[in-house]
């Protein structure tokens, strides 16, 4: 039976962030990543911004190296099944046992799904290998609809146009955007899809995604999106950015304190103390958010790194507060916590420059005190922001010139 000091279930960043902990206190172990993908780890992000907007961001730029940088054993395509916390031994898909003296569930999430055909030309778009073949259709068809408004959905409706595809975007809200940002933040940024020429479709979800009534066959074929009021969209084919839940299904078979994540310490072991948690799965104690689970890259990058040396014996708590990002049609906007324009909300506009006006947004409790902060075209402002939510300040004048 092959055995590791230190073994990884999940191929993606918090794996090749771990695997990078590791080796900066313990040169020597052995390290295994099991993963269920068909590439080894690679910065996801990129699937849905700079590999549809920077020319010069190619795909050789995407994989991380985490094998010739860290020397770890990397398998593919290993689905693993259950976790023997006895033995300290964990179930590959095909029947083989695999050791550990330390564990780290990595698994990340899965994206939801809705009913569609078994078909190349519906994606529930998550992985890098749903990229290269959405880049085949974006060559091929004339119209792809794209389901969701949130990250996913509205980077990749901005990313499709921008490669001269026709795109509908059907999204649940009245205004895209507006489940996140203000009203007046909102309109700016559906005004950057309407401008840029996608069909927006608001205040609908998709019941299903059938075959459309047509003669062609293969690649001539057309999908159609059948909406919760009856009527139907048509397309060549049909990406769907629906959000996604954490996979913790092996965490709840081995007995692992589950709520709403995998629950972890500050050092981010489980309730298990050989087995660590890390990524989207991961539900810890944050310094500033309270106990929270958070599905973004930064959070996987830190937390990976910060998983891996505490396996190797750090004695180190989790101490970073993640922010969060995304990026369309030249406009970036990072934040800070919670972003819920139901709670009072303060909107200062900072400035201009090329990409725009410059705006930062509090979103405040019943006291006043800033408990999330949006940093729109506001570039370096991300320690600033975590810095307002740990002082907390309720006075409105001093808010507004925290971040210039």
């Amino acid at each position: 039976m092959q055995s590791y000091d230190y073994l990884i279930v999940g191929g993606g960043m918090v794996a090749d962030a771990a695997a990078r902990g590791i080796r900066e206190i313990d040169d020597n172990a052995t390290i295994g990543i099991l993963s269920a993908d068909v590439d080894e780890p690679y910065t996801r992000p990129a699937l849905s911004k700079k590999l549809w907007t920077d020319p010069d961001f190619t795909w050789d730029q995407v994989p991380l190296g985490t094998a010739e940088d860290t020397r770890a054993d990397i398998r593919l395509k290993a689905v693993v099944t259950e976790i023997d916390r006895d033995g300290r031994t964990v179930l590959v898909g095909d029947g083989e046992r695999v050791g550990y003296r330390r564990l780290l569930l990595a698994t990340g999430s899965r994206p939801h799904e809705v009913d569609a055909p078994d078909s190349d030309r519906v994606l529930f778009f998550r992985s890098a290998e749903d990229y290269r073949r959405l880049r085949e259709l974006a060559t091929e068809a004339r119209r792809i609809v794209v389901v969701g408004g949130g990250y996913i959905g509205a980077e990749l409706a901005a990313g499709l146009v921008q490669n001269d595809v026709e795109v509908d975007l059907v999204f649940p809200s009245q205004t895209l955007g507006d489940g996140t940002f203000p009203p007046q933040l909102a309109d700016r940024y559906e005004g950057l899809f309407r401008d840029a020429g996608v069909r927006l479709i608001a205040g609908r979800r998709v019941d299903e995604v059938v075959a459309g009534e047509s003669d062609a066959d293969g690649p001539d074929a057309v999908l159609d999106v059948v909406l919760d009021d009856g009527s139907r969209l048509r397309g060549d084919a049909v990406v769907l950015g629906l959000g996604v839940s954490p996979v913790t299904d092996l965490a709840e078979q081995a007995g692992l304190t589950v709520d709403d994540g995998v629950v972890v310490d500050e050092s981010l072991a489980t309730s298990d103390d050989a087995i660590w948690a890390a990524g989207d799965i991961a539900s810890y104690p944050d310094r500033l958010l309270g106990r929270t689970r958070v599905e973004h890259v930064d959070n996987a990058q830190e937390m990976g790194r910060a998983a891996g040396r505490s396996m190797a014996g750090s004695g180190e708590a989790y101490r970073h507060t993640p922010y969060f990002y995304s990026q369309v049609f030249g406009v970036r906007w990072e934040a800070v916590g919670t972003l819920d324009p139901d709670l009072d909300t303060l909107v200062v506009e900072v400035g201009d420059d090329e990409a725009g006006a410059r705006t930062v947004v509090y979103y405040r409790d019943e006291s006043g005190a800033p408990v999330g902060v949006l940093l729109w075209n506001v570039a370096g402002a991300t320690d600033a922001a975590r810095l307002v939510l740990a002082e907390a300040p309720t006075d409105e004048a001093e808010q507004r010139g925290r971040i210039s």
